[in-house]
């Protein structure tokens, strides 16, 4: 069946996708999976340059970390982002893509192919949005967005591929980043309309992570926070931080790389305690 294919996509930017996007890719790689990540915005590589801040550490620091392979693909067209990814395919139990926050075409191309889709969304209706539009006086949602019913028919069209092809049921996940700054009657009304969402177009609801100064001081070093022991001492914030990560990454309910989509357990990191 191949690789498990995650793809980090949401056509808004500023929701956390690509400092989400690494953190599972090293958590999986903690696991020992042999992680492929490609970065599809050719202009931030913000995936890209986080993972070549990583390697850029261990040769200064003479280290070696869990990591992933990572490339960046800058061209147009969906057949040759396809032999990309093929090629890693042979190499590799998981391909990890991050997407541009914006609408484009490649994007629509991977997430319409994901087995695992992960959508970051801040609490906010700004947000919300991207998936559905809710009534002013209500917050009841009144219709799809265009992005949801895109991946609503992509999931459609999978699922009658699923046992012709043998290929895995898509999952898709709306994971609820930076959730620790929204004002709690807000949060409720959010609450409500994605669960009603999520049961007219089939998300799960995942808990993301919150808004910390951590992630953006990692990012030049590479460093995540399961690199413990080169973190140096470590706050309480930058531990409730890590169980965070540790909640993602067992929400995603990612399969492990002995096993099958079909008998995937819950993504542990006991390696990373």
């Amino acid at each position: 069946m191949g690789p498990h294919r995650i793809v980090f996509a949401n056509e808004k930017g500023g929701t956390g996708k690509s400092t989400t996007a690494v953190h599972v890719a090293v958590a999986l790689a903690y696991q020992g999976a042999r992680v492929a990540a490609i970065d599809l915005d050719a202009r931030q590589r913000t995936m890209h340059r986080y993972l070549e801040n990583r390697a850029e550490t261990m040769r200064r620091r003479s280290i070696t970390l869990p990591t992933a392979t990572f490339e960046v693909y800058d061209g147009q067209s969906a057949d040759e982002l396809d032999a990309m990814t093929e090629r890693l395919s042979q190499s590799h139990d998981f391909i990890v893509y991050d997407t541009p926050g914006r609408d484009d075409m490649l994007a629509r191309h991977v997430a319409t192919r994901a087995d695992t889709l992960v959508t970051p969304l801040n609490d906010s209706f700004v947000d919300f949005d991207l998936i559905g539009q809710v009534d002013a006086e209500t917050f009841k949602v009144r219709r799809l967005s265009f992005y949801a019913e895109l991946i609503w028919e992509a999931r459609k069209k999978r699922a009658m591929a699923t046992i012709k092809d043998s290929r895995r049921e898509m999952d898709w996940v709306v994971v609820r980043n930076r959730t620790g700054y929204t004002e709690a009657r807000n949060q409720r009304r959010i609450d409500t309309a994605l669960t009603e969402l999520s049961k007219r177009v089939g998300f799960r609801i995942a808990s993301g992570l919150s808004e910390r100064v951590i992630y953006r001081e990692l990012f030049p070093s590479g460093l995540t926070l399961l690199d413990k022991g080169h973190l140096g001492e470590l706050g309480t914030s930058h531990l409730v931080a890590r169980q965070e990560l540790r909640t993602l990454v067992s929400g995603l309910n990612l399969p492990t790389p002995a096993k099958t989509a079909d008998t995937a357990a819950p993504a542990k990191l006991e390696s990373a305690a």
